[in-house]
């Protein structure tokens, strides 16, 4: 658990309430640049203070707390961390009272003082019982269930059941029910009762080695890596050989007899929750260190479903949403640390709020309401940020039963602690919102398909294969997940000579999965591969007509050839050409994702065309990310270069060279330049040294803008211009142009967009919500106009006479961290809080003017419609 408040968010800038007061947050980054700055030739009055530091048992007051209107936020309590650690978890016994757990340490309860009251420190209770490291608690059949995640091995990791021995009211006696194994953090965490009422969730992460499971669990034992090209390492070395299936959700038995592993693929889940329509959802994050790589995913809201599969796996190898053999998130966040979580039934708020979801964002410290709306079987969602604080880092959130109130901690990681409610206080109804029964047609499919996971019944191929086409993703997944619990010898040749393509892809990729051995599950106790099973499986994909499929089929049948060569192993030469023959004519395609998929494919085949054409798609490429994806890709391609096509790919890693991103960013690059060197024969090594040998010259963002506008003139270009042009003007753009524009005007370099962009600066994804065009074009032109606290920069003078202008990315005790240029995240200085002697907010933003100059009118409003459009 450590690492999930020490690590989600390394790189994010830190409130200006929280400059001067946090004293205990996120870890720095070892490598800290070093700022030279002279004298400031005069200076202000030394401040008394650089602002109180957290300590001294004051959890972060009221004043720096804000919530969504009409609520109301107390601080009841400051926890004395010497004394009772810092608190993570919460829950409520069966009479009401409040338990907490301390990271750390054991358990505390307390009844909630009356409205406008403090806690009186005397009603905080030690809990007898014999327990520590508590990450996740629930009252359910009668007793305390909890998860202790204790990666300093004093006690096993595992679920634990904790009860009253002796009818003291006093909960003493603690059983282990089962043990499991967490090496260190993202591991053992929150507990959900199931929605029937006959088991809990076990919400564990990517930490935690996977206990034998029932035969009825949904998640097969068929997960594999599943990388067509071998994947690369964290670049820092986290977690390097865990392999999936990462994070697990249990479905588990109140005995703890029982354990069905109900999803999988996570990496840093913490809590999950429940909805009225009985639907699991959970809040994860990737490595922070992958930021700005297209592999990075941002921390998002999952819908977790029977069997589902979120893709988390090592390093590089994390599966984008588009894979066909994992699920998207149904909202993504942006960057965070994901702690608690809990629907908003029997809060007395208004009804929008009694039917949200609460998720808690450590690091940012944020509490968003998220608001569902049901999709076909899934859901859609948008987010608010219903309380934020500085410093907050907040742990997890409940909604009393009694009198209706949020609680919630701030704490983990040793950091002062504190217990906080909120009430609504304002002026609309807090009438208890009634159930509504709603029939929905395809989230009844999709359950009744789920019933088949982990049984065996022989209806169930017939019913899973009239859904394999079906337009909703969460059914096909479902269909094709039942098929897989089927015995395999019952249905693999109506896959083979299924007629209707849409349904054969879906179908193959099933097959594909249960008959198919992982590389990484190959020893002398595996059976080797099934060639016969192999060459049917390729000649059904090649003999699948490619332009008849919709776009999400052709992802499908692509993913499905990967998983096929990568379990199977290489065809003969003759079969490889029919794979070329069948996909080359396809590639480029319009989109990212199948380019994505068919250039790792084409290059692990080693097409002779595919270099030239991956090498125009560098070139064309608006973003980095996009770009990358395509230089690792054919990193191991040995035909079809030419001298002038080598020459090009290896200029492009001195232009990469000035790229920015997360901490593993640089190493990755080097990984896929060694690569593509390796790849090399001795002659080409010889004609590129030279190139090989160059040295790159790292330039800002900035100054490496695409060639786009070189040679142009600028333009002033004022507000009143074009906000006029604006109001007539945006209706059908070219939103391909307007994002060649976001990238070539330095905006990817700061600002996240979608599944792309920096972290240094406001993320954009929903900017088209919250604000009109005009709006958007004041910022650009007049950017200190109006500057997002998180973001503000601060010049700070030291005792020593240096002057450090930047943005705050990190605090640590005594220790300022500031990144003094957006445009490299790693651009940074370390400062001794100590040793300052004044400190002062910027009025002028980080964010250049001038960014329109060099385009054209036109440009300018394609970039405004792309970004309302929100991509």
């Amino acid at each position: 658990m450590r690492r999930m408040f020490r690590s989600a968010f390394r790189l994010a800038p830190l409130s200006i309430a929280l400059v001067v007061t946090l004293s205990a947050a996120v870890s720095l980054s070892d490598a800290c640049a070093q700022d030279k700055a002279k004298k400031p030739a005069n200076r202000r009055a030394r401040p008394k203070t650089v602002g109180p530091a957290i300590g001294g048992n004051t959890a972060t007051p009221i004043n720096r707390i804000r919530a969504a209107k009409g609520f109301k936020v107390e601080l009841l309590y400051s926890v004395p961390g010497q004394e009772q650690g810092s608190w993570v978890n919460l829950c409520t016994d069966d009479k009401g009272r409040i338990l907490v757990s301390d990271q750390f340490g054991g358990m505390y309860r307390m009844t909630p003082p009356p409205a406008g009251k403090a806690m009186d420190p005397a009603t905080v209770e030690k809990v007898p019982a014999d327990i520590r490291a508590i990450n996740g608690m629930v009252w359910a059949f009668g007793a305390l269930y909890v998860g202790v995640n204790d990666y300093e091995r004093k006690i096993p990791s595992g679920l634990y059941r904790i009860t009253d021995s002796d009818g003291d009211d006093h909960l003493d006696k603690v059983e282990l029910l089962r043990e499991v194994e967490s090496k260190s953090d993202h591991g053992v965490h929150a507990l959900v009762p199931t929605p029937d009422g006959k088991a809990l969730y076990l919400i564990t992460g990517n930490n935690t080695t996977a206990p034998e499971l029932a035969e009825t669990s949904p998640v097969r034992r068929v997960w594999g890596e599943d990388h067509l090209l071998p994947s690369m390492p964290d670049g820092r070395g986290h977690n390097r050989g865990k392999l999936a299936p990462g994070g697990i959700i249990y479905r588990v038995s109140p005995d703890g007899k029982k354990f069905e592993a109900y999803a999988s693929g996570f990496r840093n889940i913490f809590d999950a929750a429940v909805n009225r329509d009985g639907e699991l959802f959970t809040y994860d994050a990737d490595m922070e260190y992958d930021f700005n790589t297209p592999w990075y995913r941002a921390t998002r809201i999952c819908h977790v479903v029977s069997g589902a599969e979120f893709g988390w796996r090592n390093g590089a190898g994390k599966r984008p949403p588009f894979y066909a053999d994992n699920l998207p998130g149904v909202l993504d966040i942006g960057p965070g640390s994901p702690t608690g979580m809990t629907f908003g039934y029997g809060a007395k708020f208004p009804a929008k709020y009694q039917n949200a979801l609460f998720a808690l964002d450590w690091s940012w410290g944020k509490l968003y309401a998220v608001h569902l709306t049901p999709n076909g079987s899934s859901y859609t969602a948008t987010k608010e940020e219903f309380v934020t604080g500085a410093p907050l880092p907040i742990t997890d959130a409940i909604i009393h039963p009694i009198d209706g109130a949020m609680y919630f901690t701030i704490g983990g990681r040793r950091v002062q602690s504190g217990l906080y409610r909120v009430t609504y206080v304002g002026e609309q109804s807090t009438a208890l919102v009634q159930t509504k029964t709603i029939n929905n047609k395809a989230r009844s499919a999709r359950h009744a398909l789920e019933a088949y996971h982990g049984n065996l019944d022989p209806q169930a191929i017939n019913v899973a294969w009239s859904y394999l086409a079906d337009k909703d993703r969460f059914i096909r997944f479902a269909a094709r997940t039942a098929l897989e619990h089927q015995p395999v010898a019952t249905w693999a040749e109506k896959a083979l000579t299924e007629s209707d393509s849409a349904k054969q892809v879906e179908a193959l990729l099933a097959l594909a999965r249960v008959t198919g051995v992982c590389p990484q599950h190959r020893n002398e106790q595996t059976p080797r591969v099934d060639i016969a099973m192999r060459d049917k499986l390729l000649l059904a994909v090649t003999s699948i007509d490619v332009s008849s499929l919709e776009v999400s089929q052709q992802l499908t049948l692509h993913r499905t050839t990967q998983i096929i060569l990568n379990r199977f192993g290489r065809p003969d030469e003759l079969m490889v050409q029919k794979l070329i023959d069948s996909f080359d004519p396809f590639f480029p395609a319009e989109s990212f994702e199948l380019n994505w998929l068919l250039c790792e494919t084409l290059a692990w085949l080693q097409s002779p065309t595919v270099a030239k054409k991956a090498m125009s798609l560098i070139v064309s490429a608006p973003t980095q990310e996009e770009q990358m994806q395509y230089a690792r890709s054919i990193r191991m391609l040995k035909t079809g270069w030419t001298p002038s096509l080598h020459t090009a790919y290896f200029e492009w890693f001195l232009k990469a060279h000035s790229y920015r991103g997360g901490a593993s960013f640089e190493t990755f690059i080097q990984f896929i330049r060694d690569d593509a060197i390796a790849s090399l024969s001795e002659l080409e090594k010889v004609s590129l040294a030279e190139l090989l040998a160059t040295k790159p010259v790292r330039k800002s963002a900035l100054e490496n803008l695409g060639e786009i506008f070189a040679g142009r003139t600028t333009t002033k270009w004022t507000l009143e211009d074009l906000s006029a042009a604006a109001r007539t003007g945006l209706k059908k753009r070219d939103f391909a142009n307007g994002r060649r524009m976001f990238a070539a005007a330095g905006c990817f370099a700061c600002h996240r967009f979608g599944n792309e962009g920096g972290i240094t600066g406001p993320d954009l994804t929903s900017a088209g919500r919250r604000y009109s065009p005009h709006d958007l074009l004041d910022q650009v032109i007049n950017p200190s106009k109006v500057i997002n606290e998180q973001f503000s920069a601060v010049t700070v003078a030291t005792e020593s006479g240096q002057v450090h202008t930047g943005v705050v990315v990190n605090l640590n005790g005594d220790s300022m961290t500031l990144n003094t240029d957006l445009t490299d995240p790693f651009k940074q200085v370390k400062i001794d809080r100590k040793q300052i002697e004044e400190l002062v907010v910027s009025k002028i933003s980080p964010m250049p003017e001038g960014l329109f100059n060099r385009m054209t009118k036109e440009e300018i409003l394609d970039l405004i419609a792309y970004l309302v459009s929100g991509g």
